[in-house]
């Protein structure tokens, strides 16, 4: 959520970044916050003088009571009464008026930082990197939907008798191979700095509402009405609100935290070629990393993020590129955010296995997460994550690019994980 002072003080800044995003409402929204504000700090002048006359006459009414002068004390108090009552009046109107404001600051997706490009979509992202050599496969060569079950590791059928489409069942080597990258991708990640956590996988909306995805992604999530209770898209969501109304020490950053869960989405309206097999499910696994720190070192941890993902791509000898995304095509909470793209062989074509965001203090100031700096002050913290790694479009690369006559060959670095070193 945007800071209020941020509003104030850069509307030019933020107005031009909204518009980066494409974002079309964003005059009328900012404008409409900050007549919000100015209305709330009136009310609030008025009712915090409306209390402090309220006090002043209780102390008066005492007076007069141990002096003996019981008719004055009871005209002070007939006008006590219609003081109180204008009081809460007030108070009720302060309420409003911030609920007002709130809900209209939820709207409002995060600034773009300075580096992100203008674009309306994907096609507009930059390509910063591209490592590898995309791999020429034999004749006769199949896509991973026909790979699984060709090798009989993965069941979608199954799934959809069980659950429905987009849940499909790991079998044999191909649920030993799901278990090897998930302990893979955490062991890297502890020897990188990170301490695992094993989060809930339901949160509370007021977890949601602390990343950002309520009210913004409401409708991609599964959610518990008896409850009140969502399955979360992500890590991030659990393992970020572990510092919701924190005040973290400044010795214990930075944070740096990894978990891996089972990640839930809708995906409502999603269809076409690019959602077959394994490219976009409901369910599937996913090792998040998650960096808490102060607002001077967030972007180059940002990078250190980055390259940290690079480097499980490369151990996993997959062809990668890395975009920055267009003010379009990034996530409401961004303010910069990196995509790792693999190349799928037999399906010809990029496919995004991460994320690695900057929010600044976007989540921070939702989750009031914060830390004193030098002369005490409070400020608010920034937070970044990323997807190190989801597994599904991985696993498929990695049986697209690595089949030949004899098998799927693995990359050595799963080798001792799975405990075989071709899938047959």
């Amino acid at each position: 959520m945007l800071q209020i002072q941020v509003l104030k003080e850069q509307t030019d800044r933020v107005l031009a970044g909204l518009a980066k995003r494409n974002f079309l409402t964003a005059e009328a929204d900012v404008r409409a916050i900050l007549d919000l504000d100015q209305r709330r700090r009136a009310i609030q002048t008025q009712h915090d003088a409306a209390q402090a006359e309220a006090n002043e006459l209780a102390r008066r009414i005492g007076g007069l009571l141990k002096s003996g002068d019981r008719a004055a004390a009871d005209d002070l108090k007939t006008h006590t009464t219609a003081l109180k009552a204008q009081i809460k009046t007030q108070a009720d109107e302060l309420t409003a008026t911030e609920q007002q404001q709130t809900q209209l600051l939820y709207k409002l997706p995060n600034v773009p930082h300075a580096s992100v490009p203008a674009g309306r979509s994907a096609q507009d992202n930059e390509v910063v990197r591209e490592h590898g050599t995309k791999p020429t496969l034999p004749v006769g060569s199949l896509p991973h939907w026909d790979l699984i079950k060709q090798y009989d590791i993965i069941d979608f059928e199954l799934g959809i008798k069980i659950t429905g489409a987009g849940f499909p069942v790991y079998k044999g080597q191909g649920a030993r191979l799901q278990r090897a990258l998930i302990n893979f991708f955490l062991d890297e990640a502890r020897d990188a700095g990170y301490t695992e956590v094993q989060p809930p996988i339901l949160v509370n909306e007021a977890s949601g509402y602390g990343t950002g995805n309520l009210p913004d992604k409401e409708g991609q999530m599964y959610y518990d009405a008896a409850d009140n209770l969502y399955l979360i898209p992500t890590a991030e969501v659990p393992i970020t609100n572990l510092y919701r109304d924190e005040i973290i020490a400044a010795d214990k950053l930075p944070v740096r935290n990894t978990g891996y869960t089972p990640c839930f989405r809708r995906e409502a309206g999603s269809w076409g070629a690019d959602v077959r097999g394994l490219n976009r499910l409901h369910q599937f696994d996913k090792v998040e990393i998650v960096q808490i720190t102060q607002p001077e070192n967030s972007y180059a941890a940002h990078e250190v993020m980055v390259s940290y993902v690079e480097s499980l791509l490369q151990k996993l000898e997959l062809p990668y590129r890395v975009l920055r995304l267009c003010g379009g095509d990034m996530g409401f909470t961004s303010a910069l955010t990196y995509d790792l793209e693999v190349w799928s062989a037999a399906q010809g074509r990029w496919l995004e296995v991460s994320s690695v965001s900057n929010f600044e203090t976007f989540q921070a100031n939702r989750l009031k997460c914060r830390y004193r700096a030098e002369g005490g002050k409070m400020q608010l913290l920034h937070t970044l994550n990323g997807s190190a790694l989801a597994l599904p479009r991985i696993v498929a690369a990695l049986l697209e690019n690595n089949q030949s006559p004899e098998g799927i060959r693995l990359p050595q670095a799963l080798h001792s994980y799975c405990g075989f070193e071709t899938i047959s």
